[in-house]
């Protein structure tokens, strides 16, 4: 079975078949889904090796699987939209694992002469992040899922969550339940997302002329979670805005008066009010961003999405306080 065949069944020419395989965003939609139609029916399958001879081109988007943060994983519902997303337009997911940035960018230069992947989606951005500059200097297509955190790396297309809106939406609606004194759970600073979610709470409080001295740092556990909500409920906190569920998962130990951040299974199960980030989205748009530049098509390189907040009424029993 050849292309000529697959063409003559569509009645296109060759070059569209070509076309539809290869470089999709070229032909109607109609066109394409005839061609597909007919690649269907005949069981047409596609040489990889043959087309990246003809192109030039992998089909691959290299991205690392990461690992588990704070006990909870968010990061597979974005790797699921990343597949699905880089799937419609004709693109596979090449997984990598790195343990910090030198690593990776080893692996990066491994996968660049053994397999030839078009363009990459870096995750986990962070202030001088090695990475990006790495790939940057050799013009390496690339997208990141997080901002660059940094001027110098500002020019590169990334797409990432507004956490600063997000918090400030939490403060917000517990403001509007009536608390006053809103403390903030996060995570050392220094962190970019941390100190971004961070500063949403402070802009909510600042505006209405409260006080934004209730902040603690944590390592991200439930542990440390439930220790730092301690110790501002007894400094004063009624309520609480934390930098991710498992942080939240330990405050609301404490008190129920409590908001997360990613919207994890844990969260809905145990009802916990929580920021929900669109990952989906996020992915396909990396994608999206990504597959624009190996086309060679204009872009807006930055994409800031909103996250969504989901109210709920906690289930968790509240640990009392041994000294009340």
């Amino acid at each position: 079975m050849t292309i000529a065949d697959v063409a003559r069944y569509a009645n296109v020419s060759r070059q569209t078949v070509s076309n539809v395989l290869n470089s999709p965003e070229v032909v109607k939609e109609e066109t394409r889904q005839r061609v597909l139609a007919a690649v269907n029916a005949l069981g047409y399958r596609v040489s990889a090796a043959a087309r990246q001879m003809r192109t030039g081109r992998s089909r691959l988007l290299a991205v690392r699987i990461e690992t588990t943060q704070d006990g909870m994983n968010v990061f597979d519902r974005f790797l699921h939209g990343l597949t699905e997303s880089a799937a419609r337009s004709d693109y596979r997911v090449l997984l990598y694992t790195a343990t910090d940035d030198r690593s990776e960018i080893d692996t990066i230069d491994q996968l660049l002469g053994e397999f030839e992947p078009d363009g990459f989606v870096l995750t986990s951005t962070h202030h001088g992040d090695a990475r990006a500059s790495w790939l940057a200097e050799r013009d390496l297509p690339f997208v990141t899922f997080g901002r660059p955190w940094g001027a110098s790396e500002a020019g590169h297309p990334w797409v990432d969550v507004d956490g600063a809106a997000g918090t400030e939406a939490a403060t917000r609606h517990l403001l509007g339940d009536g608390h006053r004194r809103i403390g903030f759970i996060g995570w050392e600073a220094g962190s970019g997302v941390g100190d971004d979610r961070r500063a949403g709470w402070s802009r909510a409080l600042a505006a209405e002329g409260l006080d934004t001295a209730l902040t603690l740092e944590t390592d991200g556990s439930p542990d440390q979670g439930r220790a730092a909500a301690q110790e501002l409920v007894e400094r004063g906190a009624t309520a609480l805005v934390c930098v991710s569920d498992s942080v939240a998962l330990g405050a609301l130990q404490v008190t129920p008066a409590v908001v997360g951040f990613d919207d994890t299974p844990v969260a809905a199960a145990i009802g916990l009010t929580s920021l929900g980030q669109p990952l989906a989205e996020a992915a396909a748009r990396c994608v999206e961003l990504l597959t624009d530049r190996l086309s060679g098509r204009p872009t807006a390189p930055h994409v800031l999405l909103s996250p969504t907040l989901v109210t709920r009424k906690p289930t968790l029993a509240i640990r009392k306080d041994p000294r009340s």
